[in-house]
């Protein structure tokens, strides 16, 4: 049972998230023939300023260059 698990900055439209989890899916299927019923994808929306990365968060990084 594959579990795919993707982390991402919130703020993107249900239907992005609805389409990446279908794609993700078709294409586990399509590497390793896995059932469709057994492959698991897990979607994970962090807030920009929960992610960070060279002593800054996404948060600081998006109001400094606005």
């Amino acid at each position: 049972m594959p579990l795919i698990q993707i982390s991402l900055i919130e703020g993107r439209k249900p239907e992005q998230i609805r389409n990446l989890i279908r794609d993700v899916t078709n294409t586990v299927h399509e590497s390793i023939d896995a059932p469709f019923e057994s492959i698991q994808v897990v979607v994970t929306e962090v807030a920009a300023t929960h992610w960070g990365s060279g002593e800054r968060t996404v948060a600081e990084k998006r109001a400094q260059t606005n």
